[in-house]
């Protein structure tokens, strides 16, 4: 018998027995600035060949093969985008979705909502023939390793994306995505860096369970689980985060190093990220100069792989022109562990979530969260 469990304890005796496998967790906030960078580089036409060139291009959706859609003529809201986080460890092994958000924009185009799906969300992963894959109910973060698979050859992220799209839309109701991106995070410690470093709040004091106060790894406990030595500290208050240190304070999800709501703690510094960042892009030290915008955009666009539906990245860019940091609205999703026995499964919604869904298909966020308080992020 299934029994849903809410609040800390339960995911205190299950989540945190030991040490999970090391894996850079962090936002998809290289998608969301490179979507609304668009804006800054209009009329630019050397940059903007330059960007779009470098951004990767799959059919992340199935449609057809990639870039043999039509352009449209208008990109209009409502929007929903799915942003998707891996951290590709080798090319034979199967990607896993480190950070799953969706980004919904409504019909007026001037604003947005940035929501998490628990990464282990227990849910019903529906069958997909491509990869020989007959369904399963599990964590929705092993969609995309599912997908993934090609019969005698490496696994593909695209062909995983299509499957933890269609199992996303299952779970919240959205009938079709309009675009979609694949982040590698491999790659955004640059983004940070040639930013010049991103600005952020720090809730509490954070230790490191990965990185030494100089930011080489931790070594592993040669008597056990998890690292031993020094651990970086991000201290309570304003601080200005380098690229390494921002990518790993973001990562963080264990209550004994500080982060006290574990993982639903970890999604909420991931959207103040998301937010922290396009707000340090916006800043007239970037878009003031050229060869820093040309450096962040690029790196940007080296570390992703998009998907349009018939437009660019660009056009996207373009569309969105009117949202910008003080108009994205982060959403926190509230959930509690789901058990067999004593055996931990996953994750699943509160009441309220489906709710919120149906607010979302119906365009009536606005009135949905003012009757529901609760279900807005904090920005500091």
């Amino acid at each position: 018998m299934l029994v849903g469990k809410a609040g800390k304890s339960g995911r205190k005796s299950s989540v945190w027995r030991g040490v999970p496998r090391w894996a850079r967790i962090c936002t998809v906030f290289g998608t969301v600035l490179t979507v609304l960078s668009g804006a800054v580089l209009v009329g630019t036409e050397v940059l903007l060949a330059r960007y779009e060139g470098a951004v990767g291009k799959a059919d992340l959706f199935g449609d057809q093969a990639a870039g043999a859609q039509a352009k449209k003529s208008e990109i209009k809201g409502p929007l929903n985008i799915l942003l998707v986080g891996i951290d590709p460890r080798t090319p034979t092994a199967a990607p896993l979705a480190d950070s799953i958000m969706v980004l919904h924009v409504p019909a007026s185009m001037d604003r947005a909502y940035l929501f998490s799906m628990p990464r282990d969300l227990y849910v019903h992963i529906p069958p997909f023939k491509k990869a020989e894959f007959p369904g399963e109910t599990t964590k929705i973060n092993a969609a995309m390793s599912f997908g993934s698979r090609v019969p005698g050859a490496n696994p593909d992220a695209a062909r995983g994306f299509e499957l933890l799209a269609t199992t996303v839309q299952n779970v919240t109701g959205i009938k079709r995505f309009d675009a979609g991106a694949i982040i590698n995070f491999t790659g955004f410690q640059k983004i940070v860096d040639a930013i010049g470093g991103v600005d952020m709040y720090i809730e509490r004091d954070v230790k490191s369970e990965h990185k030494q106060p100089d930011g080489t790894a931790r070594p592993g406990n040669t008597r056990g689980e998890g690292y031993v030595g020094p651990q970086a500290i991000y201290k309570k208050g304003n601080q200005h985060l380098s690229g390494w240190q921002a990518l790993d304070y973001v990562r963080q999800r264990y209550p004994k190093n500080g982060v006290l709501d574990s993982d639903y703690g970890r999604q909420r510094h991931q959207q103040q990220f998301v937010k922290a960042m396009v707000g340090q892009a916006f800043s007239a030290d970037v878009v003031s100069n050229p060869i820093k915008l040309d450096k962040v955009l690029r790196a940007a666009g080296q570390s992703l792989i998009f998907n349009g539906r018939g437009n660019s990245v660009v056009d996207f860019g373009i569309a969105l022109k009117d949202v910008r940091p003080n108009t994205i609205q982060m959403i926190k999703l509230p959930g509690g562990g789901v058990f067999e026995g004593k055996k931990y499964l996953g994750e699943q919604f509160q009441a309220g979530v489906p709710d919120f869904f149906t607010a979302l298909h119906n365009e009536q966020l606005d009135p949905f969260l003012l009757e529901h308080p609760e279900f807005l992020n904090k920005a500091k």
